[in-house]
């Protein structure tokens, strides 16, 4: 027969663990990929603050993104590694990468972080079934994003979601059938001011 503090010790112990998050089996999995927290909002014409006329300059996207640091980072992008500035929040973390364009405004940014939105409130995180792409609005990856697939944010053309496909082995110049996209899981959201 078990002691009393054996006992009370293994009902605690079941009664902390059925009240945790963590533990709540009914509660979606998207809610451990994904946040509900919103830091910033991509849109078609914007991310954030930053727009098309945002100079690629610390002052000028610290200027867009009040409360938000940058700082000069070297990252990969679909065919080479670029320097970038990072935009960090308040707690340091790091949200959005900025490309330098040639006319010395922002060329792009790719979102980073699941605390950011989508203009179809996407996230990083969501799989590609959570999100509705359609496979007809993507395209395989190239060089250092070889295996991922690139697809067009549903109704914005100038923003682009990137997904990583788990246990992708090829071939790598075509996109897997629709099956394998199933799960695959939203690793960037890409801003190109429109034109």
């Amino acid at each position: 027969m078990r002691s009393p503090i054996v006992a009370f010790l293994l009902i605690s112990a079941f009664l902390i663990t059925a009240c945790t998050p963590s533990a709540d089996l009914a509660a979606p999995e998207a809610a451990f990929r994904t946040s509900n927290v919103t830091l910033l909002q991509i849109t078609e014409d914007r991310v954030g603050g930053i727009t098309a006329e945002t100079a690629y300059a610390p002052k000028a996207i610290e200027a867009s993104l009040p409360g938000f640091t940058t700082e000069g980072i070297q990252t990969a992008v679909e065919n080479n590694t670029e320097w970038a500035l990072a935009a960090f929040n308040t707690d340091g973390f790091q949200v959005l990468q900025v490309f330098k364009g040639q006319n010395g405004k922002v060329r792009t940014v790719h979102g980073v972080t699941h605390h950011l939105q989508g203009p179809n409130a996407e996230r990083i995180g969501m799989t590609f079934a959570e999100i509705g792409t359609a496979r007809a609005d993507c395209r395989i990856g190239r060089n250092l994003w070889r295996g991922m697939a690139i697809c067009e944010s549903t109704g914005h053309p100038n923003v682009e979601l990137v997904f990583a496909i788990p246990g992708y082995t090829g071939p790598f110049d075509v996109l897997p059938p629709a099956q394998e996209l199933f799960d695959a899981q939203l690793q960037r959201i890409l801003w190109t001011p429109k034109t």
